[in-house]
C-alpha cells in the first residue's frame, strides 16, 4: 500500500525519539490507581490553536489503573497491557498495536510491561 492509496489527505508523521523521547510526570488521581503503583509521564509534540486535538507520547509503569477517555487513536511503541472498556470489549494491546478508545468511554488498564504509546486525541 502507498501513501497514495490511502487518499489525499492521508500522510505518515515521523516522531524522531519516539521509543526513548524524554518524558515529563503526569501523575495520576489517586482514586484512579487500584492497584501497584504505576507512574505516567508524557510529552504534547502539538496541539491545535483551538485545544480541540493533541498528539504526544504518554507512558505508563506497571500497575492497574483506571480512566474516563477522550477521542484518542493510538499507537503502542512499547509494552503490553489489557485494557477493558466498561459494557464493552477488553482489548490486548501490545507494540504495533492501534486502538481508538472513545469519549466517555470508562475503561480499566491492566499494564503488564510499561507501556508507551503515541498518540491523536480529538477533544
Amino acid at each position: 500500500m502507498t501513501a497514495t492509496d490511502l487518499g489525499p489527505a492521508s500522510f505518515v508523521v515521523n516522531i524522531p525519539g519516539v521509543p526513548d523521547a524524554e518524558l515529563e510526570p503526569e501523575p495520576l488521581e489517586p482514586d484512579q490507581i487500584i492497584s501497584g503503583d504505576p507512574v505516567v509521564t508524557g510529552k504534547v509534540f502539538w496541539e491545535a490553536p483551538d485545544g480541540k486535538q493533541i498528539r504526544g507520547i504518554w507512558q505508563i509503569t506497571p500497575g492497574v489503573v483506571t480512566d474516563i477517555e477522550a477521542n484518542e487513536l493510538f499507537v503502542v511503541v512499547s509494552g503490553r497491557a489489557t485494557i477493558e472498556v466498561e459494557g464493552g470489549s477488553t482489548l490486548e494491546v501490545g507494540p504495533g498495536d492501534a486502538c481508538f478508545l472513545r469519549e466517555g468511554d470508562r475503561t480499566r488498564w491492566t499494564v503488564h510491561e510499561t507501556l508507551r504509546k503515541a498518540y491523536h486525541i480529538s477533544l
